[in-house]
């Protein structure tokens, strides 16, 4: 039985620019950084409180597969869409959406770029 979402994984070009993004900019913290044999590097992080889903940032090496099967989208939950869209533009980061969108049920998202152009998303739940 699958029991949980362990960590999402996504290909980077430079492992310091991202842990860089993804701590000062998005809040989370490193937990893990190591090099493999074959030379890639891996990077665990999570959000305080929330460590028992990680997103894995995976540089260099060549473990043989192709970037065909990227994921999509890494969604955050946000308590004020807006408040973080404003935080997120002051600081330069490239918006897909820079007003929320709503959703059927009233929950909003708006997406955004990442370093290596992955897309995240902003996503707030209906209160």
């Amino acid at each position: 039985m699958i029991r949980k979402l362990e960590h999402v994984g996504i290909r980077v070009n430079d492992m310091d620019v991202s842990i860089r993004f993804y701590t000062e900019v998005l809040g989370m913290k490193l937990v893990h950084r190591l090099a493999l044999d074959d030379g890639a590097e891996l990077g665990f992080l999570s959000f305080p409180g929330s460590e028992n889903v990680e997103l894995e940032l995976i540089g260099r090496g060549s473990d043989g597969l192709s970037d065909s099967g990227k994921v999509h989208h890494v969604a955050f939950t946000v308590s004020d869409i807006e408040a973080e869209i404003a935080r997120l533009k002051s600081l330069g980061v490239t918006m897909i959406h820079e007003t929320p969108q709503v959703i059927p049920g009233g929950a909003k998202l708006a997406f955004f770029f990442g370093p290596d152009g992955e897309r995240l998303e902003l996503f707030e739940p209906v209160r």
